[in-house]
This record gives structure tokens, C-alpha cells and sequence, in this order.
């Protein structure tokens, strides 16, 4: 199948975008031989700054595979970015309502056509302490499995000292490098003839985390945490501190 043309609106978007991401930021980028000339694929990247979606972005236009991302439904709706935002065919997330399904279907029908989605399946930044890929959503693995694409695991590292996650103000000088590291497809065809239940879908995804953990392995030159940070298991642990130290503070209060 065919790829899809650039278009005029990714085209203007790179006019805008990539001089200052040239300024700003120097590049190391490998394994562009690993994204697929032809037909439809997705990538999974992790997510470790608010700077890395541009930065990753320019690395895939440069492949001359465009990616669709997901994004908040909101960005969709005024002015110039919503109008490049649908112009570009970037896939909205409605969430908590009752067209939340609609992106999963909108980016299987992308991948039919032959395009490329990219997928950042942490969900959101990394809480990981060391900037490492926390534990992922299954929708990704739920699209790779249904469509039987390619799915393209890639590693970045270097936006994040630019802006690191959850930071107000950037860190310019001295200049950073922004490596990227893309690697061969993720094997999943074990997984291909088996129903599509929550937990074949969670095995999927822990195969697609671990393929991008260690690209990011390598990028870094150190080993991973052996057990991913997973939000949902921090904040159950974190109730569990909390319930702990109103039952010391009651005990006190009693024994007053």
C-alpha cells in the first residue's frame, strides 16, 4: 500500500518547527532504516518531556513517513493549531466519554490506509525517578494485534534535559542533543492467533515496553530498573502510607 503524501499542513508545520528544534537542540538519530518504506506501521516512543513530541516528530518527518499522533480532542477545536491539527490528520483522544473508543478505531482505519501512528504508550510523561519507560497502556498493543502491522519500538533521550518531565522552564545552555534510537519490529506473532483479552493484550504490551527500554539502554550506556515504574501500583502504595500514618496519629491522639 502506498504512503500517504506529506501534505501541505505537515509541510507548514515543519516550517514552523524545525528551525528553533535546530537551534536549540543538536541530533543523534539512528535506525531510520528500521521504518518501513511502504504500507501501514506504528511506532511506540517513550515520553520523558513536553518538547520530545516535536523532537521526535521532526526525526520521523526526515524519514519521509509522517506520523499521526493521538492527542487531546481539545487541541482539535480553534484557531491555527486546531486547523493544523486536522490538517495534519493527527488523531484525537475524547476521554472519559463515550467517544473515547473512537481514536482506537480511527488509528486501525490510519494503519489500513497505509500511514504511520505513533503511539507514546506510557500515556503520558514518564514518573519513572531516572526518566526510564514506566509501565504502558495496552493501546497500542490492542491496534498491533488487531491489524497485524509492524510495530516499530523507538528510543529518545536528550529532550528531557532541555525541558525535563513536568518542568516550567528550559535548561539551554549548553546546548543538548536529542538521540534517537529506532529498532527492527517487535515480534508479537505469538500472540496473533490468541483471543484479544486484557491479559493477552497487558503481555503484548510489557513485549513493546521492553523492546523500547532496552533501545533506551543503549542510548544511555546503563541497565533499566528490573521492574518498570507503575503509576497504579505507586498510588494503591501510596494510599497504603497514608491509611499507616492517620492510624499511628489516631493511636497517639488515644493515648493522650
Amino acid at each position: 500500500m502506498p504512503r500517504r503524501r506529506i501534505g501541505f499542513w505537515y509541510r507548514f508545520a515543519a516550517v514552523i518547527c524545525k528551525p528553533p528544534l535546530v537551534v536549540l537542540i543538536k541530533r543523534d538519530w539512528r535506525g531510520m532504516e528500521h521504518i518501513p518504506a511502504e504500507g501501514g506501521f506504528i511506532t511506540v516512543v517513550n515520553h520523558n518531556s513536553h518538547v520530545d513530541p516535536f523532537a521526535y516528530a521532526h526525526y520521523q518527518y526526515n524519514t519521509g513517513r509522517v506520523p499521526r499522533f493521538l492527542a487531546k480532542s481539545g487541541l482539535f477545536k480553534k484557531g491555527i493549531v486546531g486547523a493544523a491539527m486536522r490538517g495534519t490528520g493527527q488523531i484525537p483522544v475524547y476521554r472519559e466519554s463515550t467517544d473515547a473508543l473512537s481514536a482506537f478505531r480511527a488509528a486501525i482505519d490510519a494503519v489500513e490506509r497505509g500511514e504511520c501512528v505513533a503511539f507514546y504508550p506510557e500515556g503520558t510523561l514518564t514518573r519513572d525517578p531516572d526518566g526510564w519507560p514506566m509501565t504502558g497502556k495496552t493501546g497500542a498493543a490492542r491496534v498491533a494485534l488487531q491489524t497485524k502491522c509492524p510495530v516499530i519500538p523507538v528510543a529518545q533521550w536528550g529532550a528531557n534535559e532541555l525541558l525535563p518531565a513536568y518542568a516550567k522552564k528550559p535548561n539551554l545552555f549548553p546546548r543538548k542533543t536529542h538521540h534517537v534510537l529506532a529498532g527492527p519490529p517487535v515480534d508479537l506473532s505469538r500472540f496473533y492467533d490468541k483471543e484479544l483479552t486484557p491479559d493477552v493484550q497487558k503481555e503484548a504490551t510489557e513485549v513493546i515496553m521492553a523492546a523500547i527500554t532496552r533501545l533506551l539502554e543503549e542510548i544511555r550506556g546503563e541497565k533499566a530498573p528490573e521492574t518498570p515504574y507503575d503509576p497504579r501500583r505507586e498510588r494503591i502504595e501510596q494510599r497504603r502510607r497514608t491509611r499507616a500514618q492517620n492510624q499511628v496519629r489516631e493511636a497517639e491522639e488515644q493515648g493522650k
